[in-house]
């Protein structure tokens, strides 16, 4: 009996297991087979020869890996670009609300202060910022990118040059306008002090004190020149009202003077005279002044008042038999006389034993160089930095602190009466060494440590 014949039966079964591999690979490398019989025909075999490859296992697998890294890739661009365009979308509304900011600034940058102008700045260094970090982001030119950068390029261009402006630059002006309107209050409530009523003593007294006017430095332009005077002529005759004088020393000692035309020769240090003391004539402490063309000054050796016509150089001596050469100011070694000019006329005041330090008033007659009268007061000298009069009262300073003098005591020649008070007086320097009124100006002039102080007086209205 003769065998079915299994041969088609095999290959089918053979065909299936191998498709997959042979799935990869072109016909024509499919190997070729043959058919035999063996055992008497009882037995087929068939032989198929297969194309030696592998399998691409780890090929498929990278595939795969390189497919799933691509995707969360675009995830996550898709992902950045949602973002950046909601984020774009807010700038957008900002930059057109710039925008319109930077048009008002070109049309009215009056309206805006230096604060105005970093927040506008700032903010353009924000935009530039996002749209360089879009455009990197993106890794690729975009015509929409590069046209918002050139355009906050060009707002940051014109936004820096109106800075530039004198008009843009307001918080300047307006600090200079605030410096204008002190400057405007101070000249209103000096209005007193700058048309005082010369001549007039019809008030209650000084009721306060400008601040310094520092004028400069000694016209020796020396600071080691620490005592010495200043000031005008309190009774000037004709054709010398605006003549200064002007002295000054390394040591309290007075032995010469210089004179100028006007204040304008004064700063220029042109003095038009000068007046050298003779031996025998000079001078000791610094409490001099200029009154009637003469200068008044403290004598020494012997102890004595003296005087210099201006006019003629002739000199006139009064000796002071009761005054104490004991009792001098705080800041003035050696000031035993202290000389002052007011409306009421020529004074002196000084201390004597009998007053045991307490300051003494002396009226002095003009025409005979003598004392006329004299009045004790209760101010203690030796704790007093000055003195001086006006319309016929003496007021007296004391020290504060070191930048502030204080007028604390009066007395009035007239009635007698004293009073107490404080009325402060900055100070330049610590230390001063010759306070005069002059009622030509009613001014005081202070040589403070070497410079040219002045103050204006107000007075107290009846």
């Amino acid at each position: 009996m003769k065998q079915p014949d299994t041969m088609p039966l095999a290959a089918l079964l053979l065909v299936p297991l191998l498709s997959p591999a042979l799935a990869w690979l072109p016909m024509e490398d499919w190997g070729s087979g043959n058919m035999t019989t063996s055992g008497g025909g009882l037995e087929c075999v068939c032989s198929v020869f297969l194309p030696d490859t592998t399998f691409p296992a780890e090929r498929v697998q990278h595939m795969q890996q390189v497919t799933t890294g691509l995707k969360r890739e675009v995830e996550v661009q898709m992902s950045k670009l949602v973002h950046y365009n909601s984020k774009l979308e807010v700038y957008l509304e900002d930059l057109l609300d710039l925008t319109i900011r930077v048009a008002m600034l070109e049309t009215s940058s009056d309206d805006y202060i230096k604060l105005d102008f970093e927040l506008l700045k700032t903010e353009l260094r924000e935009f530039e910022a996002l749209v360089s970090q879009l455009r990197d982001s993106l890794n690729t030119s975009s015509p929409v990118l590069d046209s918002l950068y050139i355009e906050i390029h060009n707002m940051t261009v014109i936004v820096n040059q109106l800075e530039t402006f004198d008009k843009s630059n307001l918080e300047v002006i307006r600090i200079e306008f605030a410096k204008l309107q002190w400057k405007l209050e101070e000249c209103q409530k000096d209005l007193d002090f700058i048309k005082p009523d010369i001549g007039n003593c019809n008030h209650t007294g000084i009721l306060t004190v400008s601040k310094p006017i520092l004028i400069q430095m000694n016209a020796h332009l020396n600071p080691g020149y620490l005592y010495g005077g200043w000031g005008k002529d309190s009774k000037p005759v004709r054709g010398y009202e605006s003549m200064y004088w002007y002295g000054a020393y390394s040591s309290p000692s007075v032995y010469e003077f210089y004179l100028y035309s006007d204040y304008d020769k004064l700063i220029e240090r042109s003095s038009f005279t000068h007046h050298g003391l003779p031996q025998g004539y000079e001078g000791i402490g610094n409490n001099y002044i200029v009154h009637g063309n003469a200068v008044y000054y403290q004598a020494a050796n012997p102890f004595r008042m003296s005087k210099l016509n201006l006019t003629s150089s002739v000199y006139s001596h009064r000796q002071m038999t009761k005054a104490s050469e004991k009792y001098t100011y705080i800041y003035s070694p050696n000031q035993f006389l202290d000389f002052s000019a007011d409306e009421k006329g020529l004074w002196v005041i000084y201390t004597t034993e009998e007053a045991k330090g307490k300051i003494v008033i002396a009226k002095i007659d003009e025409k005979s160089f003598a004392i006329e009268d004299e009045w004790t007061t209760s101010a203690f000298k030796p704790q007093a930095g000055n003195a001086f009069m006006v319309c016929g009262v003496m007021y007296t300073t004391r020290s504060r602190d070191m930048n502030t003098e204080e007028i604390y005591y009066s007395y009035n020649t007239k009635t007698g009466e004293e009073k107490h008070m404080s009325i402060l007086l900055q100070k330049f320097q610590e230390k001063f060494v010759n306070l005069h009124y002059n009622p030509t100006d009613q001014r005081l002039y202070m040589y403070n440590n070497g410079y040219f102080v002045s103050y204006n007086v107000k007075f107290g209205k009846e």
